[in-house]
């Protein structure tokens, strides 16, 4: 069964709220089974439940401590997925001075649920949200050019 853009469209706002909050379960579930993170422009990925709930683990235990404030710029629409972009301020540079990210995520559809995400930040916010699972992503198998 796959489910109506409009579904997924909620399923995708109901994703971001539950990261807003805190909600593991609640993102997990957001999820179909074998999801896929890309981090660009770095060209890194992950896929797979395990090491999606491992992010998200450190996302909230560790990367939500040095967040001083996120604010949704823009959100838009599309055939396949929900776009948002973002403004966050962490405070994890040297003396925890007031660092400004901005971020740009793409909640990709599945059939039935989210399918993954594509996230495009600076090399350091990427390292300082995804923590220990940046360093296990490889990087993107693309094809050369037609």
């Amino acid at each position: 069964m796959t489910a109506s853009h409009e579904s997924l469209v909620a399923i995708a706002r109901e994703h971001s709220a539950a990261e807003g909050v805190g909600d593991l379960e609640t993102v997990l579930g957001t999820l179909e089974d074998d999801p896929v993170y890309e981090l660009q422009p770095v060209g890194l990925e992950f896929r797979g439940m395990d090491a999606v709930r491992a992010y998200y683990d450190y996302f909230f235990s560790t990367f939500s401590t040095f967040v001083a404030g996120a604010t949704l710029r823009g959100e838009s629409v599309a055939a396949d997925g929900v776009v948002e972009e973002y403004t966050i301020w962490t405070k994890a540079g040297p003396g925890n001075a007031l660092e400004r990210h901005e971020v740009v995520g793409i909640l990709t559809f599945g059939d039935d649920r989210l399918s993954g995400e594509r996230v495009y930040g600076s090399e350091r916010l990427l390292r300082l949200m995804f923590g220990p699972v940046y360093d296990i992503s490889t990087p993107i198998a693309v094809g050369e050019p037609t």
